[in-house]
C-alpha cells in the first residue's frame, strides 16, 4: 500500500477512535455530570452509577487507544501536544483519577458524607474532561502558539490560561452540553419511574443547548476566525516534513474543503437535525433518542475534524510549521504495520465489544440494588 493511501487511512482511524470514545465514554461521564442534578436520592444516584458500572472502564479503553494511536502514527503532533499542553492534560487526568476511586469506593461505607464527596468526585471527572476535549478542538481552529527549530523540535509558547479564549470556551460548553446529552439519553435506556422522567427532561435541555452552541461556534468560525490553507507544498506521498510547506490565513481556511466539496455541508446540518431529533424523541419516549444522540455526537466531531484536514495542529506562531497528516506521519513501513495489526485487532475488540453490551437494554431499578446491595457500586 503506497505511503499517501496509509497516511489517510490513519488519520481516517484516528477520527474513529475518538468518536468511539465520545460516544461510548461520553455517556458514562454525561451520568457522572448529571448525577447531583437529577439524582434527587441516595438511591437514584447508585442506580444511575449502575446504568454505565458494567462499561466504564472499558469505554476509557478508546481514550487510550487514540492516545497510542496518535503516539505511533503522529509522534510529532504526540510530542507538541503532550508537552506544550501538560498543564491542561494533568489536571484532565488529575480529574478522570477521581472516577474508579469514586465508582470503586462510594457505596462501601454506608456514611452521606462519604457518599456525597464521591458523587461531586464522579461529577467532576465527568465535566472537567468535557471541558478540555471541548477546549482543545477550539484552540485548534484558532491556532496553538508552538514552532519547531531546525532540526523539528518543538517549543511551545502559550500558557494555560491563553487556552481560555472565548471561542474555545464556547466549543468546551458545546462539548460538554453533548456529553451530557448522551449521558442522558442512556438513562433512558437504563431506568424507570421518576428518574427516567427527568433524565427525558435533561436531555432535551442539553439537546436544545447543542444546538444553540454549534450553530454559535459555527457562525462564529465561519465570520470572525481566519483558517489556514496550504498553498504549496512537496508530493504527500513522498517523504516530507513540516518546515517542506507554505501556509497561508484566509477567512475561508477551515471553510475549504465544504467549498470543494459541498456535499459535506451535510455533516454539520445533519449534527443539528440529529440533536433536534434526540429533543423529539425524548418528549416522545422513544429508546432511539440515544441512537439519534450518538450520531450527533459524531456528526460535530467530524464536521471540526472535516474543517481542519489536513492540518492536525495548526501553528499560530509560524503557520508555515502546522504539523498536517501528510508531514508528521510516521514511516511508511510503521504505518504498514499498524494497519496490518489494526485489521487483525480491530474486528476482534468491536466484536468482543458487542458482546459485552449484548444486554444493555436492560433497566436498572431500585429493587435489584437493594437485592445486590453489596455487590453493586
Amino acid at each position: 500500500m503506497d505511503y499517501e493511501t496509509l497516511k489517510l487511512i490513519w488519520w481516517i482511524l484516528i477520527g474513529v477512535l475518538l468518536i468511539g470514545f465520545a460516544i461510548t465514554d461520553g455517556f458514562d461521564m454525561g451520568v457522572g455530570m448529571l448525577l447531583r442534578i437529577i439524582g434527587k436520592t441516595d438511591m437514584d444516584r447508585r442506580v444511575m452509577i449502575n446504568t454505565v458500572g458494567p462499561h466504564w472502564e472499558g469505554n476509557q479503553v478508546w481514550f487510550i487507544t487514540a492516545g497510542g494511536a496518535i503516539f505511533a502514527a503522529w509522534p510529532m503532533v504526540y510530542a507538541a501536544a503532550f508537552s506544550g499542553l501538560y498543564s491542561a492534560l494533568i489536571l484532565t487526568l488529575c480529574a478522570l483519577f477521581f472516577r474508579p476511586v469514586g465508582f470503586d469506593y462510594r457505596s462501601k461505607i454506608d456514611d452521606p458524607r462519604w457518599r456525597n464527596m464521591w458523587d461531586w468526585g464522579l461529577t467532576i471527572g465527568g465535566f472537567v474532561p468535557a471541558l478540555i476535549f471541548g477546549v482543545a478542538f477550539g484552540n485548534l481552529m484558532l491556532g496553538l502558539p508552538f514552532e519547531l527549530d531546525p532540526m523539528l523540535r518543538p517549543s511551545y509558547h502559550g500558557s494555560f490560561f491563553g487556552l481560555l479564549h472565548p471561542f474555545a470556551l464556547i466549543c468546551g460548553l458545546l462539548s460538554v452540553a453533548m456529553l451530557a446529552m448522551q449521558g442522558g439519553a442512556w438513562l433512558q435506556l437504563k431506568t424507570h419511574g421518576l428518574l427516567l422522567i427527568r433524565a427525558q427532561s435533561i436531555t432535551q435541555i442539553t439537546a436544545g443547548a447543542v444546538i444553540i452552541l454549534f450553530v454559535l461556534a459555527g457562525i462564529w468560525l465561519l465570520l470572525g476566525i481566519d483558517g489556514m490553507h496550504i498553498v504549496d507544498t512537496k508530493p504527500v506521498g513522498d517523504k516530507i516534513h513540516p518546515l517542506m510547506k507554505t501556509v497561508a490565513y484566509g477567512n475561508r481556511g477551515w471553510q475549504a474543503n465544504y467549498l470543494q466539496y459541498p456535499l459535506l455541508w451535510a455533516i454539520p446540518v445533519l449534527g443539528i437535525v440529529t440533536a433536534a431529533i434526540t429533543l423529539l424523541l425524548s418528549r416522545a419516549e422513544s429508546v432511539l433518542a440515544f441512537l439519534s444522540s450518538s450520531l450527533c455526537v459524531a456528526c460535530v466531531i467530524l464536521t471540526a475534524g472535516v474543517a481542519l484536514f489536513p492540518f492536525v495542529m495548526p501553528s499560530s506562531r509560524d503557520p508555515n510549521m502546522s504539523l498536517t497528516m501528510w508531514d508528521a506521519t510516521s514511516s511508511q513501513l510503521t504505518l504498514g504495520l499498524m494497519f496490518a495489526a489494526a485489521v487483525i485487532f480491530v474486528p476482534i475488540i468491536l466484536l468482543y465489544t458487542a458482546w459485552c453490551y449484548r444486554k444493555m437494554f436492560g433497566r436498572v431499578t431500585k429493587e435489584y440494588i437493594e437485592e445486590n446491595s453489596h455487590s453493586s457500586y
